[in-house]
């Protein structure tokens, strides 16, 4: 049911052309990729867009994103939405993986195991997901994120195994 008296919430989402992003990251090595997306100098993968995910730092085998949760992130108990930990935890631990690699090497997450600590609503704040590679292997690697508040407390983690397409000699 419809409660009229309710203002209207609109949410518009844009995003730039994919063509710009794919060409920097068949270009770039994954941390000069991430670092380029960090800066503002390559635009963020669409999804980001859709989330309100920013990725705020890369280092080799480390990367830092943020979001601060709005109503569009709630689920039917009014609080926000699973998906958006586990979005939110595997973007930083794949990508984590994604600063290790060469030019011309891709991969791709083959699980996410996510652990639900702590309920998030709009009054928790800014996020941030911080996800760090565990090991590497010559096909896969592991790694891990720990989402957390402004405060530093816990809210989930993760663990994902991503497979890894190495460059030719590398």
């Amino acid at each position: 049911m419809t409660n009229t008296t309710d203002a209207e919430r609109v949410r518009v989402v844009s995003w730039a052309d994919h063509l710009a992003f794919a060409t920097a990251a068949a270009e770039l090595s994954g941390l000069e990729f991430l670092r380029a997306m960090a800066r503002g100098d390559i635009p963020s993968a669409p999804m980001m867009d859709l989330v309100g995910l920013r990725l705020v730092s890369a280092s080799p085998g480390e990367t830092v994103f943020r979001l601060t949760p709005g109503e569009y992130h709630y689920n039917p108990m009014w609080t926000v939405h699973g998906g958006l930990y586990a979005t939110m935890l595997d973007s930083a631990a794949a990508c984590a993986v994604h600063t290790t690699l060469p030019v011309g090497s891709g991969f791709s997450t083959l699980d996410l195991s996510v652990r639900f600590l702590k309920a998030v609503r709009i009054d928790t704040g800014p996020i941030t997901a911080t996800g760090r590679v565990l090991h590497s292997g010559p096909q896969v690697v592991l790694a891990e994120a720990r989402l957390q508040d402004t405060s530093g407390t816990l809210l989930a983690t993760a663990t994902a195994n991503c497979f890894v397409s190495r460059a030719s000699g590398t």
